[in-house]
């Protein structure tokens, strides 16, 4: 497992567990505690069937956003210009503080702690991206966004469910069984979200604390930062596993 501390960020493994923390610091900086399974994108290894589960909670407050799952990491720091750079696939449990809003589902809030999925790198999204500009346009009407946006919204892959944020205050156990043609999230045995709304792999594991935030609307509003650290933050994290679920006696790994 690879470790990333950026700014005040700081990681602590243990036997027992995964302290993921951020101390209280200014805005001006970007700070994460994260760790991961890849470095590149070469290091993408898991694909469906597969199973996540690992017990998680939060002391303080966390000021931008954290999670756990599986993603690809839309840039590879190791590729120049454009080549680095790739649509975003997730399957995953996400937490974004206001400022950050992402409302790729409709009906959902774009910030909040959730479950979710989405693949952007497909052919019907790619179909869809010359049309943006005007589409960004029809959405702010909102009989149109109503009508049009669940079309964009399958053609991203993405289908969340809100969850309740009070449950990041204590140990639950998180599991999420990433099948080829669908995935369940459940919390401490019982099933919160199915979707058929399945990402493609490879993709690599990743659990993180930060301060940044992010804004993307169907109706064209983008926007990035950093949020000051108020008060300290510390996801804590244990029992991790991967279990191949096409054999489901093997675990791929167990770790803290």
């Amino acid at each position: 497992m690879r470790t990333t501390e950026q700014g005040s960020g700081r990681v602590a493994i243990t036997a027992d567990s995964t302290r993921l923390y951020l101390p209280a610091a200014a805005k001006h900086a970007y700070h994460n505690a994260q760790i991961a399974t890849y470095t590149t994108r070469k290091d993408f290894h898991y694909t469906p069937p597969l199973r996540l589960s690992l017990r998680a909670h939060v002391e303080g407050h966390i000021p931008g956003t954290a999670g756990f799952g599986f993603w690809n990491h839309p840039y590879d720091p190791t590729m120049r210009g454009p080549l680095g750079l790739r649509l975003p696939r997730a399957v995953w449990f996400f937490f974004g503080a206001p400022p950050n809003d992402m409302p790729l589902a409709m009906d959902v809030p774009g910030h909040g702690w959730k479950c979710a999925t989405f693949d952007a790198a497909n052919p019907r999204f790619a179909a869809l991206l010359p049309l943006a500009p005007i589409g960004f346009l029809l959405m702010r009407v909102p009989a149109l966004y109503r009508r049009l946006w669940p079309v964009g919204q399958a053609a991203i892959g993405v289908s969340e469910h809100l969850l309740d944020p009070t449950l990041l205050q204590s140990p639950h156990t998180y599991t999420l069984d990433w099948l080829p043609d669908r995935v369940t999230f459940t919390i401490d045995g019982e099933i919160v979200h199915e979707t058929g709304r399945s990402p493609r792999g490879p993709l690599g594991f990743v659990a993180w604390v930060d301060n940044q935030y992010a804004i993307v609307t169907p109706q064209g509003r983008f926007g990035f930062g950093v949020v000051e650290v108020q008060q300290p933050t510390t996801l804590t994290l244990s029992d991790i596993r991967f279990d191949d679920l096409s054999v489901p006696w093997l675990s791929l790994f167990t770790g803290t």
